[in-house]
């Protein structure tokens, strides 16, 4: 049996789950979320409760049971407290600013870049060096982010670039001076 999938997941007060053949709805205080279901997992609301079920022990039932449990479970946390990132800019020079709902980087190109945020994600932008992706949705806030980081990766020789707060960046020795 799945460890994690055979876990009730708590529905905390002022959140609702509904689940309608595969749809499992989930509308919470900070919004809504919704998931189908992969085809042999079943899900069903109980004394306040969801409760994931798989009908057989085949490989894929297997792997898909304590993936639906997460992805429910992420759903709710997402709709109470939400999700968020944080990036720094390090390098001399680079900044980011925010521009009304999008954010503008100057990070030694010859242009500024310019990235608008998706449906249901903010940034957050404090001081010229730290920026912050929110949302409700841990999936998008996490594709947010990495195709943020994606255009400037932090380069190995003197770490500049876009990097996740508390991401350790591998550095190289330069060339060995004669």
């Amino acid at each position: 049996m799945s460890r994690i999938g055979r876990l009730p997941i708590d529905i905390p007060a002022g959140v609702t789950v509904s689940v309608d053949g595969r749809q499992v709805t989930v509308k919470g205080p900070k919004g809504e979320l919704s998931l189908v279901v992969a085809a042999p997992i079943e899900a069903k609301v109980e004394d306040g409760q969801v409760l994931v079920t798989r009908p057989d022990d085949e490989r894929e039932s297997r792997s898909l049971h304590g993936l639906t449990r997460s992805l429910i479970n992420n759903q709710i946390l997402g709709v109470t407290q939400g999700y968020s990132k944080a990036l720094e800019i390090v390098g001399t020079g680079y900044r980011v600013q925010q521009k009304g709902s999008s954010v503008e980087f100057a990070l030694g190109f010859s242009h500024p870049v310019t990235v608008e945020p998706p449906a249901g994600i903010t940034f957050t932008v404090e001081g010229n060096n730290k920026l912050t992706v929110a949302g409700i949705d841990k999936q998008a806030v996490g594709e947010t982010a990495a195709n943020i980081r994606k255009i400037k990766k932090p380069e190995p020789y003197k770490g500049k670039g876009i990097r996740y707060a508390g991401e350790v960046v591998r550095r190289k020795a330069g060339k060995a001076g004669k």
